[in-house]
């Protein structure tokens, strides 16, 4: 039987989560805080998928993550969040997060995340890791919205043909499984405008603007409810994402 660890601070998501787990046939255990959740990790506990709260009080979901991938560097971990944000969504991404899932979330999104997580293949640990030359493709990171559309990253090997600076590929999935390759794309009239509020360059080839740009294909199918009908276009930047690029340390992919 898989098992599932649930760390969070708030009760009544815990019970609702394991309650929808244990129905579906998983082990299910709960920790309330981070400190509480490391030491279930620790002593030899083996978890195969970790539902990890982003905001907590004490430590919080990123410093939980960051320990314990130096605990249990294998364990997929699905990041929970109702405070999503390109930042977290790179910082985790860095720290080996799976998956991501919105609260409030419902039962079926909750299933399908765990089930998506566990079709992938355990976090490479630095000892088990393979060589670059013969190193398998890295699981594709999948972020889950709100209203149950999953978007799946792309990777250039994944293509059959190289693409231009500034056009990105996602693989999005809506809650009833149809699927569909959606393009977004960078115009350089958005780079100039980034590039002129933060008085520095950005240039297109930055991993800001991959970011970017799958936010703006979450937030059109959060607001629109469906797949886009043909590819997105990104003329200009929200505030929002021109106080990220102002921040923004990695600048080339």
């Amino acid at each position: 039987m898989q098992r599932v660890l649930m760390i969070d601070d708030e009760a009544h998501i815990r019970h609702m989560m394991r309650l929808t787990l244990e129905a579906a046939g998983y082990e299910v255990d709960e920790a309330a805080d981070g400190l509480r959740g490391l030491e279930m990790c620790s002593a030899g506990a083996a978890w195969d998928v970790v539902l990890l709260d982003q905001k907590m009080p004490g430590i919080d979901g990123i410093e939980t993550l960051r320990r314990l991938r130096e605990r249990a560097a294998a364990t997929r971990v699905i990041m929970v969040t109702a405070f999503a944000s390109i930042e977290l969504a790179v910082e985790a991404m860095k720290l080996g997060a799976t998956d991501f899932v919105r609260k409030p979330m419902t039962p079926d999104i909750l299933r399908n995340t765990v089930a998506a997580a566990l079709a992938k293949p355990p976090v490479a640990t630095p000892v088990d890791r393979p060589a670059r030359a013969a190193r398998p493709q890295r699981p594709r990171i999948e972020t889950v919205t709100m209203n149950g559309f999953h978007i799946v990253r792309t990777s250039e090997e994944e293509r059959a043909t190289s693409e231009p600076p500034g056009v990105y590929h996602f693989l999005v999935r809506e809650p009833k499984g149809q699927e569909q390759d959606i393009v977004v794309q960078v115009d350089a009239s958005a780079v100039a405008m980034v590039e002129r509020l933060i008085r520095r360059s950005l240039p297109i080839q930055s991993s800001f603007w991959k970011s970017y740009a799958e936010h703006t294909l979450a937030t059109y199918v959060w607001d629109e409810g469906r797949i886009p009908s043909a590819p997105l276009t990104i003329t200009q930047v929200d505030r929002r994402g021109v106080d990220l690029a102002s921040r923004w340390e990695e600048t080339v992919r």
